[in-house]
């Protein structure tokens, strides 16, 4: 979690240095609701970021640390990763829409503590069933099956959704009231 947090935080720096603010929020109340409209309705827009993944070759060899220190730098804050919601392009925008520069540090923290302990919980989720050879076979088997996944799949993409709009919703509001 701490890698995740000291990089948004200074992306929270920067942001909070920088005169965005009331165009992030504009931009986010017009990205939550394209964002979130498609992924209610099941339209497929390509979420912004990179496809790149954390090459083997950077963990290959490497100690249990050493490769808690790769995955925790390079995955933890999800600037360098594939991140498949369009949600997480939301935060970015969020943490631009705070204004003030020790506002923006601290909720681009939170941002990136909550990010990277998602991340990380799942990692020790999924090497958890791993341990337990049996729980892994099953839990494989559950996500092998396409419809199980497409299902998991459709669920998650509508509550994302859900949560662009609502956020979209907060940034209309906010603009109103900013530019009003």
């Amino acid at each position: 979690m701490v890698p995740g947090a000291l990089a948004w935080a200074l992306l929270g720096l920067v942001l909070g240095v920088l005169p965005v603010s009331q165009a992030a929020v504009v931009v986010a109340a017009a990205y939550g609701c394209a964002y979130g409209v498609a992924e209610v309705f099941g339209l497929r827009l390509p979420a912004p970021g990179r496809r790149w993944q954390v090459p083997q070759d950077m963990l290959i060899g490497a100690s249990g640390s050493g490769r808690l220190v790769v995955w925790g730098t390079i995955l933890g804050p999800g600037f360098l990763t594939r991140n498949p919601y369009p949600a997480f392009g939301m935060l970015v925008l969020l943490a631009a829409s705070v204004g003030r520069l020790p506002a923006a540090i601290g909720v681009a923290a939170a941002i990136g503590a909550a990010h990277a302990g998602g991340r990380g919980s799942a990692l020790l989720r999924d090497s958890a069933a791993f341990r337990d050879r049996a729980a892994f076979r099953d839990r494989a088997t559950v996500q092998d099956d396409p419809f199980a996944l497409v299902l998991r799949s459709l669920r998650w993409r509508a509550l994302d959704g859900i949560a662009l709009l609502a956020v979209a919703g907060a940034a209309i509001v906010t603009a109103g009231y900013r530019l009003g």
